[in-house]
């Protein structure tokens, strides 16, 4: 780990230590120290660049949800220290809703939610960032629906000309990390899966998912089995099919004690112009910004992970319709 604290025995250990370190002991001012000062952070809901709106995002949350943890499930990693390793990680998050703030009025309902957080890091520091909370799981344990929270908060926001805009390709600021992942087979074997599943070949889930596959979807959602797997990407890809499709990161593994696993994030960029997953089809053109982790076994991929925000998804929806 050159370049790195030497308390840290491997670069999972780093992104686990740190989380834990910054959210839970409370030691945020240590994001001076293992962000860089003009980190780009990218979410579905807005874009961000420098620590310092780091720190008030995280001092923001803290506020409305005191009790907060994050339990790390996995880290799913590619790089080396001496150019640079990019860390996918897959957090269980539990909090409860005590104070109000960007959620709105304290519901005091106790939550549960995932996150998958790609990081970048080098001589210590992390310094490129793609973050997506499943905002859907979120807002649906405090009673909203995702639609009806994207526009309430249009509004907290200041109406559609002064609201924050939800993170589209067009407001990227590309930051250092120009990597795409790494050659490893279970990477490219579910980027394949994927591809094919875009490709509308939904014959590929009984062929390579495991049929007692475990599955986590968006809204908080789990299923099990082809049936599930098939459901969950069918709705997504019948919104927007015709959206492009894009793998933007891929990583594998192959580790001790571990399945082999794979990372992958990914984009999906054009009009709502399908029934599907999101209602009556609006024309409007939207991204989604998802990042999905699975596992294989001996039977296939048996267990998968997929996130995306779908409020984010709503409020381009709602701005660009006016059902507001």
């Amino acid at each position: 780990m050159k370049g790195f604290d030497p308390k840290f025995k491997d670069f999972p250990d780093y992104i686990l230590g740190i989380t834990k370190e910054i959210w839970e002991d409370r030691g945020i001012a240590a994001l001076n120290t293992y962000y860089a000062p003009d980190i780009p952070v990218r979410s579905p809901g807005s874009m961000v660049v420098g620590n310092q709106g780091v720190i008030a995002a995280t001092m923001a949350t803290l506020a409305e949800f005191p009790d907060r943890t994050l339990f790390g499930e996995d880290v799913i990693w590619c790089g080396t220290p001496e150019d640079g390793m990019l860390s996918s990680h897959r957090l269980h998050s539990t909090a409860t809703h005590s104070h109000p703030g960007v959620y709105g009025a304290a519901t005091g309902k106790r939550l549960r939610y995932r996150i998958i957080a790609d990081c970048h890091a080098i001589a210590g520091q992390i310094n490129d960032e793609w973050l997506i909370r499943d905002q859907g799981a979120i807002v649906r344990q405090m009673g909203w629906e995702p639609k009806d929270f994207a526009r309430d908060l249009i509004a907290r926001e200041g109406g559609p000309e002064t609201c924050v805009r939800p993170f589209t390709p067009a407001l990227d600021r590309p930051g250092p990390y120009k990597g795409r992942g790494n050659d490893n087979e279970w990477g490219e074997r579910y980027a394949d899966i994927l591809t094919d599943i875009m490709a509308a070949d939904f014959t590929v889930i009984p062929k390579e998912y495991d049929r007692a596959a475990q599955l986590e979807y968006p809204g908080g959602k789990s299923a099990l089995s082809h049936d599930g797997a098939d459901k969950f990407w069918m709705g997504l890809r019948a919104a927007f099919p015709n959206a492009a499709f894009t793998i933007d990161h891929r990583i594998g593994r192959d580790d001790p004690m571990m399945p082999p696993r794979a990372a992958i994030r990914w984009g999906l960029h054009g009009r709502h112009d399908g029934w599907g997953a999101f209602g009556t089809p609006t024309g409007a053109e939207v991204y989604v910004m998802g990042a999905a982790h699975a596992e294989f076994g001996p039977w296939g991929l048996r267990r998968e992970w997929v996130v995306f925000d779908e409020t984010a998804i709503w409020k381009q929806i709602l701005l660009q319709t006016g059902d507001l």
